[in-house]
């Protein structure tokens, strides 16, 4: 855990009395956190060793109790401040935060059907392309929103978009493309950028698993029309659920929130009225002139918001950031350092050329042709209480929900199913520590040695 007993929560518009109550209540539970989260020791072979988790200390359970006091239960002060922090540190004029990474995924498609993008909307039929090697909310978005997806095959060892691919993949009817970083590496960002701009496609990149990475010294999530991340207990931070969605365009920034936000035309913040100075002044669609702005509405929306409570755990989670992604980095030079000797039977991963990843987990890809199979291994591994994971989905084209839908796929995916057979990865979360790291290095290398 990280020592922040220095930490005080966000300040509130309390008084005086209240402050005191509340101090009062911190200290209980600071008190409370030592007794229920203590530190503990780690046993080789009998202590799990997981693949992701959430890393946490006493100031976000201060600032979920904090939060909590004010039974401010959407979002409010803590998600202002968190917003603008994020936008800041990512190096983008807007977030906007969401209820999972998913949702942000959902918002940042739909947003891209909008009728205010007049011709540059997307419409049923057209096609977005992405891959089939990766988690099912980069996609669903695409079948949600009657949209075509074209399957591209990956490469291997950075496990990324075949960006070879890109121009066979083009059709009349292409509109965007949608892809995620893989586990922190990043995809090949100029080749993708300018054949979008070549062809006049919007661009949406899925950051989930990628926070902090940087390519040619710029974050990822700067990019595209669109970014999305998750602060889901997996990922480089978290919220418990959430996510946001990322932009520079101010238009489509309004456009997400709209959506968001039941579909309402009206972008006065909770709690809030009159922001436009026009409340009762607008004369939109068919409804009589001067009808509640706050009760009207422009798309056919979701509530997709999340609260607070959330929020708060992100501010505390924010400013542990460049640890999580530092230790992060560290623990993958560890692990990849340790098992160099094993590339007879084991393919290490590769970072993306021109890219510095903030690793969310260590994908190893299992040889052909020799005396064991990634199944075996793995089984080996979760055997010895080391977690482990696939890539998501493997080959999505290949998964029951997909059978029956319409899509289009470039070529044959035969890397997305060498990788759908051969692959899987171990985590590099903050958490583990380089003993835990030499244990796993430690029992692959019993596995191998044994055969």
């Amino acid at each position: 855990m990280i020592n922040s007993n220095s930490h005080s929560p966000l300040a509130s518009n309390s008084d005086g009395k209240e402050q005191d109550l509340r101090s009062q209540v911190f200290e209980s539970v600071r008190a409370y956190y030592q007794y229920k989260f203590p530190e503990r020791n780690f046993t080789s072979g009998e202590t799990y060793v997981p693949v992701s988790g959430k890393v946490f200390d006493e100031a976000e359970v201060l600032n979920l109790v904090d939060a909590s006091l004010d039974f401010w239960l959407t979002t409010g002060r803590y998600a202002a401040e968190f917003e603008k922090r994020f936008a800041e540190w990512i190096g983008v004029k807007h977030c906007l935060l969401v209820n999972s990474g998913s949702s942000a995924n959902l918002l940042a498609l739909t947003a891209l059907t909008s009728p205010k993008l007049g011709d540059q909307r997307l419409q049923a039929g057209d096609e977005v392309i992405t891959v089939a090697a990766g988690f099912p909310t980069t996609v669903n978005p695409i079948f949600q929103n009657q949209l075509t997806p074209v399957f591209i095959d990956i490469q291997l060892s950075t496990y990324e978009i075949d960006v070879s691919q890109l121009e066979a993949a083009l059709s009349s009817k292409t509109r965007a493309i949608m892809i995620a970083h893989t586990l922190g590496n990043t995809f090949d960002i100029d080749a993708v950028m300018a054949f979008a701009r070549k062809h006049d496609l919007w661009v949406i990149e899925d950051n989930c698993d990628a926070v902090g990475t940087l390519y040619n010294g710029q974050k990822t999530g700067t990019f595209g029309h669109l970014s999305t991340v998750s602060f889901y207990p997996a990922h480089h931070m978290t919220m418990g659920e959430g996510g946001a969605v990322l932009t520079n365009d101010t238009k489509l920034k309004k456009i997400v929130e709209s959506f968001r936000d039941w579909g309402r035309d009206c972008w006065c913040a909770p709690g809030v009225d009159n922001t436009c100075n026009k409340r009762f002044e607008w004369q939109l669609g068919d409804l009589p002139f001067g009808y509640d702005h706050k009760y009207t509405y422009s798309h056919i929306g979701f509530n997709l918001k999340m609260t607070d409570m959330q929020a708060a755990v992100g501010i505390a989670q924010l400013d542990k950031l460049p640890y999580f992604i530092a230790r992060r980095k560290e623990n993958f030079v560890f692990l990849k350092r340790q098992l160099l000797d094993l590339q007879d039977f084991l393919i290490l991963p590769e970072a993306t050329s021109n890219s510095d990843p903030s690793w969310f987990g260590f994908l190893v890809l299992v040889k052909e042709n020799i005396p064991f199979t990634r199944n075996e291994l793995v089984q080996y591994l979760e055997k010895k209480r080391i977690g482990t994971r696939l890539l998501f989905g493997g080959n999505l084209v290949k998964q029951p929900a997909y059978k029956d839908l319409s899509y289009r796929v470039v070529g044959n995916l035969s890397n997305t199913d060498h990788v759908m057979q051969n692959a899987f990865w171990l985590g590099v979360f903050p958490s583990l520590t380089e003993e835990m790291l030499t244990y796993i290095s430690d029992v692959i290398h019993q596995f191998c040695q044994d055969l």
